[in-house]
């Protein structure tokens, strides 16, 4: 008998092992640590992939490599004539994830829709303060100008939720596709408030998408696992790693090592050798971005444009490309959205290479010092902030504006860069989130944005009246006519230096399928497969 029960216990074992060794894993190599699990509150590319793109489902959801809504949550909407209202059906029998720390006694419904835009606008909600999270602000609904365009979420039934809108909004149905507009626990958020661990509700989330988080050793691995009951059908993929590896040559090297499955925003100079590698594939497309230089436009003498403009005009523009992206590919920048987007004005130009007039300029001002801003991290619309800020340092230098570099790491960079009072230049950039061109002009630059997107601190009227003039009309001939005016404005007044739209890369194991890139620099790996 003890012979028959230790064979069985044998049997046992081999088969967990047999289960453990045919389970698939794909390891991401990423760029940067989340600053939370919440994208809510999160604004990093980086904090989305680790966060929404894995964790959470929207309501609606883009194609994968496009910019189309497609059902996710909703099964489908309906707007009113008026476009007012919004009505949206719930799929049914969705499930939230089931880990050791929440066990959901019901699935997704009404409620859970209600209380994820509630607690972005809601100062009465518990979720929507320091309660919750200490120096809480809700950037991305407040620079999407939600709180002007919202009247009211309400709950219908359990699989009835209705919009309503205080004026139309064009960008409305595309912007609930985004990050910030995941659909959270109100059960498990209503469990952490009771127990007084509120701050869980970031570091261990809880949502309906593919994959559900398991842990996360801080700066170093991210671990998630598919989630069973995802309702579009479970992963291939069984276990999914972050490996967060900030450095681009390491992470290429991981990738050709066989270490990681995955990486995105390859150094320039690494991008002949990953070519020649033959286990490897290089995917690149067009990015739907922008990288720039934000002036403080209150602080004097920024405040003045002629100023900016000088300031423009003594950075030799071409070079700084050549010497960032190299052999990788960018188009210079003449508008604030990339040329393959509607509305992009061709009559437009950006500031060129003069620096004779600048220096003219820049002594009357008597500008001879500036902050040069330059983070730690590698984006896809700048390779190199620490190498562009020394090159713009010596144009600047040239014209006889001294450039003192200030460096922060990633997290700090975005927070101290917010601030109103932040003096200098500060190097930032885009990726578009929904395809429209809302997205960058008034997410970036409109009033509303002040201290939380645009780093400019710039309100200028007549930009603001066309970007909101822009928004309440469907008709896109008159979106792209006020756009295109916008964009002239905005030349004008050049709250900016407006560098490059990059090429976007990104290192992919020939054993992986499925994985495809984004114009909306979403990573994303729901129907992704791994051939061992």
């Amino acid at each position: 008998m003890k012979k028959k029960l230790a064979f069985a216990a044998a049997l046992l074992a081999a088969s967990v092992l047999s289960g453990m060794a045919n389970a698939k894993t794909l390891v991401y190599c990423s760029e940067a640590s989340p600053a939370n699990f919440d994208p809510g509150t999160t604004t990093g590319g980086n904090d989305f992939d680790a966060s929404s793109r894995t964790v959470y489902s929207r309501l609606v959801e883009f194609k994968h490599g496009g910019t189309e809504v497609e059902p996710g949550l909703a099964d489908k909407w309906e707007i009113s004539d008026d476009g007012l209202v919004y009505t949206f059906h719930l799929h049914p029998g969705v499930k939230f994830q089931t880990t050791d720390y929440f066990k959901p006694t019901r699935d997704l419904n009404a409620d859970d829709v209600v209380f994820s835009f509630d607690r972005q606008f809601n100062k009465a909600n518990p979720w929507n303060g320091d309660k919750y999270l200490p120096n809480l602000t809700w950037d991305y609904y407040t620079g999407m100008d939600m709180p002007k365009y919202v009247a009211k979420w309400e709950k219908v039934d359990d699989l009835t939720v209705k919009l309503t809108l205080t004026e139309p909004n064009a960008p409305m149905l595309a912007n609930l596709g985004m990050d910030f507009a995941s659909i959270v626990s109100k059960e498990y958020a209503d469990q952490l408030e009771k127990s007084g661990k509120m701050a869980d509700f970031s570091t261990k989330p809880i949502g309906t998408g593919p994959f559900q988080f398991v842990d996360y050793q801080l700066d170093s691995v991210i671990r998630y696992a598919a989630h069973p009951d995802y309702f579009k059908g479970k992963e291939k993929i069984d276990d999914l790693v972050f490996a967060i590896t900030p450095d681009a040559t390491a992470r290429i090297q991981k990738v050709l090592a066989g270490e990681c499955d995955i990486a995105p925003y390859p150094n320039p100079a690494d991008i002949g050798t990953i070519k020649a590698n033959k286990d490897v594939t290089l995917m690149d497309q067009a990015g739907l971005n922008i990288g720039y230089m934000s002036y403080n436009t209150t602080i004097p003498p920024l405040d003045k444009p002629e100023v900016r403009h000088a300031l423009n005009q003594a950075i030799d523009r071409e070079s700084l490309i050549k010497s960032l992206f190299q052999d990788a590919g960018a188009t210079p920048a003449e508008n604030l959205i990339p040329p393959t987007m509607w509305s992009w004005n061709k009559d437009v130009k950006a500031d060129a290479y003069n620096p004779d007039a600048a220096k003219k300029v820049l002594e009357a001002a008597g500008l001879k010092e500036i902050q040069l801003w330059a983070s730690d991290r590698v984006r896809p619309y700048n390779p190199n902030f620490q190498r562009a800020a020394e090159l713009i340092q010596a144009d600047w230098a040239k014209v006889g504006v001294k450039a003192e570099i200030v460096n922060y790491e990633w997290t700090k960079y975005r927070s101290e860069g917010k601030k109103k009072d932040r003096p200098g230049a500060f190097q930032i950039g885009w990726t578009g989130d929904n395809g429209d061109p809302d997205n960058f002009f008034a997410t970036l630059f409109a009033c509303s944005a002040i201290g939380v997107s645009n780093y400019s601190s710039w309100c200028d009227k007549d930009f603001e009246d066309l970007i909101q003039k822009a928004k309440k009309t469907s008709d896109q001939a008159e979106r792209s006519k006020l756009y295109g005016e916008a964009q002239v404005v905005f030349q004008k007044q050049a709250p900016a230096f407006l560098l490059a739209h990059s090429q976007v890369y990104a290192v992919v194991r020939k054993n992986v399928s499925g994985f495809m890139m984004d114009p909306l620099g979403i990573h994303r790996f729901d129907g992704v497969d791994k051939a061992e």
